[in-house]
């Protein structure tokens, strides 16, 4: 359910306009934990909101999702809508879709992790070769030793410095910066909504 907007006034006593981030997920565990750790930490600076769906995380439904949410809830100027999904085994058309769709404006983004989120979190720990796609999440659990996907009781490891460094070491790897999306395994743009989440 969309939650009540918050207007550019700003009344005596009442805190200013808080910028908001749509971010629909592919995952629905991990991906939604660690986004709710960067609205912790930005909590007076932004609002997160995520689009819930119904178990079904293909990458269309992760773009209908948002569809349905910014039917709902128009986006202010300041305003972003990303889409956060993996490479994994989907089929480069339906990642071109979401693509398409980011292209649309200039407040919308697609965040994609080749091959999945993991890789995006173990950047921040270190800066990984993937020997395989298989090997992203027995390299993370050497960081975070009871990984199951999901990162709850890893909260406080994810500190703002570290976020910092993971958005180093994947801007570092995006060179240089891809037009659509990482082709690649080992490559992620999760960084730019990241970023664009702590500069808020």
């Amino acid at each position: 359910m969309a939650k009540k907007r918050r207007s550019f006034k700003r009344p005596f006593g009442q805190r200013p306009y808080r910028k908001l981030f749509v971010i629909a997920t592919e995952g629905a565990k991990t991906e939604p934990q660690y986004f709710n750790i960067l609205r912790n930490l930005k909590s007076e600076q932004v609002t997160i909101s995520m689009p819930e769906g119904k178990n079904k995380s293909d990458p269309e439904n992760v773009l209908k999702r948002m569809k349905t949410y910014l039917k709902t809830e128009r986006l202010k100027h300041s305003d972003e809508a990303w889409l956060v999904v993996d490479k994994d085994q989907w089929d480069d058309k339906k990642i071109d879709k979401l693509h398409e769709w980011a292209k649309q404006k200039e407040n919308y983004g697609l965040a994609l992790s080749n091959p999945k989120f993991e890789y995006w979190l173990l950047l921040h720990f270190k800066n990984a070769d993937l020997n395989s796609p298989g090997s992203c999440a027995s390299i993370l659990k050497k960081h975070l030793p009871n990984y199951d996907k999901g990162i709850s009781t890893y909260a406080r490891r994810f500190t703002e410095e570290r976020i910092n460094e993971a958005i180093l070491r994947a801007e570092s790897r995006d060179r240089p910066p891809c037009e659509d999306w990482p082709r690649s395994p080992g490559c992620t743009t999760v960084y730019k909504l990241a970023r664009n989440i702590l500069n808020s």
